[in-house]
């Protein structure tokens, strides 16, 4: 199975009578896509085929996990986040298999039927583009104002976040290309802040970084109050210092225009995508998906013992795809 066989051509599939979106000019190939693929990371057939043959023997004997998926979508989720560094994917496939466990409240029975995720997303708290930008990458946009903080909290936003991910994380385009991020923070509250304990918040920050197989490309706020800067400094202090630098504020939307393609945005951001389409894009995804997502809780880990915490030494190499060095101690740290 060739690289260009197995992606779908990064077409802006949007079902709306009101596209008015040039296509062509953010459309790719199966042939760049994996040259991107090749570049990025390192991905190449031989490559490819040798770490699934040995995530799936791995699995397969791993008597700390128990129904894992081993299907090539999943688990090329992992190689090509770490880069095809077997064994770097399989620390951050135990990873997120235990941050599922830690956090029942936020991954588990995370149902797009669900009465408090449907109004989450018809309000456009969080709603995904329905066009790519010129990079390939999808971009979702977060509006805070959109979240009820008083009716709702903090794990139902962080259960919202998880439907869209899960769902997004299918498409091998997205865990080639990556996301962008714009985040709008006005009409934050007093609530919005005080939903959060501390604690879980800087956890997820960390944890959410080592465990979610995601190639975060880029984030740019707007509409930041000084009030909730501090927030974004404590957020930016949990993540390493490579995350931490792909973080932008800007001060008007002149100029997140220059660092985001304007047809990626909705017209509330000087885009081109009436918002009220992109939440039918992102409501069509994530129904499209529902049985994929549920399906995630049949996983378990069942012992963390092969977790290696990132304070120890030890022997993951990045550039190899054979497994090195024995695990120990199994921690999130």
């Amino acid at each position: 199975m060739t690289t260009a066989s197995v992606l779908l051509t990064v077409a802006t599939t949007w079902n709306v009578a009101s596209d008015k979106v040039d296509k062509s000019r953010i459309a790719r190939t199966t042939q760049s896509l994996a040259a991107e693929a090749a570049k990025e990371l390192r991905e190449t057939t031989a490559t490819r085929e040798q770490a699934l043959r040995i995530m799936r023997d791995w699995i397969q004997k791993n008597n700390d996990i128990k129904n894992v998926r081993q299907d090539d979508a999943f688990l090329l989720r992992f190689l090509r986040h770490k880069k095809y560094s077997v064994p770097m994917a399989q620390q951050t496939l135990l990873k997120y298999l235990n941050l599922r466990k830690y956090y029942p409240e936020i991954f588990l029975n995370v149902d797009c039927e669900d009465q408090n995720l449907q109004e989450i997303i018809n309000n456009g708290y969080l709603a995904v583009s329905p066009v790519r930008d010129s990079k390939g990458r999808r971009v979702i946009v977060y509006n805070m104002s959109k979240f009820n903080a008083n009716k709702l909290t903090c794990w139902d936003m962080c259960r919202v976040h998880t439907l869209i991910y899960e769902s997004l994380l299918e498409d091998p385009i997205d865990q080639i290309c990556g996301f962008t991020h714009v985040g709008d923070g006005s009409g934050v509250t007093g609530a919005h802040i005080t939903a959060w304990n501390p604690t879980d918040f800087a956890r997820l920050m960390k944890w959410g970084e080592q465990s979610m197989p995601m190639r975060h490309k880029e984030f740019h706020l707007i509409n930041i109050p000084t009030a909730i800067k501090y927030i974004i400094d404590f957020a930016k202090s949990k993540v390493t210092a490579k995350m931490a630098a792909r973080l932008q504020i800007h001060s008007s939307l002149k100029q997140l225009h220059k660092n985001v393609d304007v047809a990626c945005l909705p017209t509330i951001y000087g885009g081109e995508i009436p918002l009220q389409d992109m939440i039918t894009f992102t409501k069509q995804l994530i129904s499209d998906q529902r049985k994929t997502v549920l399906n995630l809780d049949d996983m378990q880990i069942l012992s963390t013992r092969g977790i290696i915490s990132s304070r120890s030494k030890n022997n993951i190499q990045n550039d190899s795809v054979s497994v090195e060095g024995s695990f120990r101690k199994l921690e999130i740290d």
